[in-house]
């Protein structure tokens, strides 16, 4: 199969799998004891928990985002690209 029929190359699977790890990390960071019916737990409200565990799934949905918006370099055209350059500097 011809590789310039794929939506993604290597490097937008692996930035895809970066972004779902720092989600993951994210939520793992969310996680925790939890407060029960005889017994408050504050570390709920940590700032851990609260502010930088979601600031981290953000950047975590965000670096996907990007992963699924780049578009991969076609080999051709970079070959092509270097071919007119060859051609502008022999001028």
């Amino acid at each position: 199969m011809d590789k310039r029929n794929f939506a993604f190359d290597r490097v937008n699977f692996i930035l895809l799998a970066i972004g779902m790890a720092i989600v993951v990390i994210g939520f793992i960071l969310m996680s925790g004891a939890p407060s029960t019916e005889e017994a408050f737990n504050p570390d709920i409200f940590s700032a851990m928990r609260v502010k930088v565990a979601p600031v981290v799934c953000f950047l975590g949905f965000v670096s996907m985002i990007y992963a699924i918006v780049r578009k991969p370099k076609d080999a051709n055209t970079e070959t092509t690209e270097i071919v007119k350059d060859k051609k502008t500097t022999k001028k």
